[in-house]
């Protein structure tokens, strides 16, 4: 029932992706769906998109093993689009451009600084994608026995085709019901579970469990209190800067819309998140010793219900598994390929879309192969901790800062994003480390943030001869909602 599931979910992927490939016909159509896709539509399609293996699989399985601390996980990763919505989600889409470096180098009149945001994206897009392919390999093999590898290529090329057949135009219309799917998968097995937990008797924790499980800062490995708030600040600030969160608000017809967009995202992801955390905790409960608690979600519906019904609700929950690596790989995909095709095969056309979404895929895949397996939550909140220590001090200086020198963004991009692109290296290929050393690497971004900002700040200080010359007409256009006609004088009117 599992595999005939995973087959379902790939071909209605597939029969949607080509429904969007009849509405793409222009280089708009592939980038940001010529800006025409509604705040509801828009916002399915973002929370399918964003919620991937870490959050339909990894949330669970580090609460199973870390308790009350992983909770932070959700809160950061919702709480993220508050920050979104008040700081950058307006402004970003009146920018008018495609894709982050075309906002860089808008803003700062800077080639060097759109390279160095494009090297980034490209990196911070292949990290997000590397656990996506390693889950799908990890719920293929729990249900066929198949090596872990086919799981990765089985995604890589259903991505492929979507991306290649239709762009962003077909990714939205796939992305949103994956959005739909994926919370029925976890909220109709979640009310048999309970049902099932109540019947049984509720069972709760043990005294061990609730000592060292519930509390915060209790079960967490050393220098917890660090860990915690290093990993609030990257998923709070990681967010704005994740290149396929992004280039979702450029698809909004206005900025209007995307604030409204924002403000829908929250409360479907607030409602999806309510779900991880029953099972991680239910999981604690009935399969403790599970192997590899990644796969407590797909594990729970047969043990706690077992039979037909139990074969059922596993199967719904593998399909809501590949449609979270499905509907984030294709998001991650439509972004790098945008980048690549732009600043690394020099041009913007559709064929050079195509064959930057072969070289999108085929990276990550090589690297899910060959890179050591790490918790799929722990990848993504690392590719968090780039994000915000890269993108998040350039896009809130860059928008609302108007003395930010090309040099200091530069600066801070490299420094920052430096930083942390080593961390996550040094845990990828050699970790994980013990001590003060450990804790560091593994949760950046309460060293590396600050310090971006600081570096950008301090080198625009004295750099003031790099401040673009354009910079009081693009802070205009950030800043002025798009109802006001200047040129009419509709300014004089409403200061007046």
């Amino acid at each position: 029932m599992s595999l005939a599931a995973v087959v379902i979910v790939v071909v209605a992927a597939i029969l949607i992706g080509a429904f969007g490939l009849r509405l793409s016909r222009t280089t708009s159509d592939f980038y940001v769906a010529s800006r025409t896709v509604t705040p509801l539509w828009n916002a399915s399609a973002i929370g399918g998109e964003y919620l991937s293996a870490a959050s339909f699989l990894g949330i669970a399985g580090l609460i199973l093993t870390h308790g009350a601390d992983m909770l932070w996980l959700p809160v950061g990763w919702t709480g993220g689009y508050l920050v979104l919505l008040v700081l950058v989600s307006a402004p970003l889409r009146r920018s008018g451009a495609y894709t982050l470096p075309d906002f860089a180098e808008s803003r700062l009149e800077s080639m060097a600084v759109r390279r160095t945001a494009s090297v980034l994206v490209v990196l911070i897009g292949w990290l997000y994608l590397m656990p996506q392919f390693q889950s799908a390999g990890i719920v293929l093999r729990a249900i066929t026995g198949a090596p872990g590898w086919v799981g990765g290529l089985v995604v890589a090329v259903v991505v492929a085709v979507n991306v290649l057949s239709g762009g962003m135009r077909s990714i939205t219309f796939v992305q949103a019901f994956q959005y739909w799917l994926k919370l029925t998968a976890l909220a109709v097995p979640l009310v048999f579970l309970l049902m099932a937990w109540r019947s049984g008797g509720a069972p709760g924790l043990s005294e061990h469990d609730m000592a060292h499980w519930q509390l915060p800062l209790s079960s967490a490995k050393e220098y917890g209190l660090y860990s915690t708030y290093s990993l609030i600040l990257a998923t709070f600030l990681g967010t704005m800067g994740l290149p396929h969160v992004l280039v979702r608000f450029y698809t909004n017809p206005d900025g209007r819309a995307a604030r409204r967009t924002t403000l829908v995202v929250l409360s479907l992801l607030g409602a999806f998140y309510l779900l991880p955390a029953l099972y991680g905790w239910l999981g604690r409960i009935y399969a403790p010793d599970v192997a590899g608690t990644d796969a407590v979600v797909l594990t729970l519906p047969g043990r706690v219900i077992g039979g037909t019904l139990g074969d059922v609700l596993t199967a719904l929950v593998t399909a809501g598994a590949f449609a979270a690596f499905l509907s984030t790989s294709s998001g991650l995909t439509v972004s790098v390929a945008g980048v690549i095709a732009q600043d690394l095969l020099g041009g913007g056309a559709v064929r050079a879309f195509r064959l930057a979404t072969l070289m999108a895929v085929a990276v990550p895949l090589a690297l899910a192969v060959w890179a050591r397996a790490l918790p799929v939550a722990d990848v993504v909140g690392l590719a968090f901790a780039v994000a915000a220590s890269s993108f998040c001090p350039l896009l809130v200086l860059g928008i609302w800062w108007r003395r930010l020198s090309s040099t200091g963004a530069l600066a801070g991009l490299f420094v920052g994003g430096g930083l942390a692109c080593a961390a996550v290296m040094a845990q990828i290929t050699g970790g994980p480390y013990g001590g003060l050393v450990g804790a560091l690497l593994a949760q950046p971004a309460a060293w590396t943030v600050p310090i971006a900002f600081f570096v950008m700040v301090v080198v625009s200080f004295l750099t003031p001869h790099r401040v673009p010359l354009g910079v009081a007409r693009t802070m205009v256009r950030l800043h002025t909602p798009e109802t006001l006609n200047l040129d009419r004088g509709d300014w004089r009117s409403r200061s007046s």
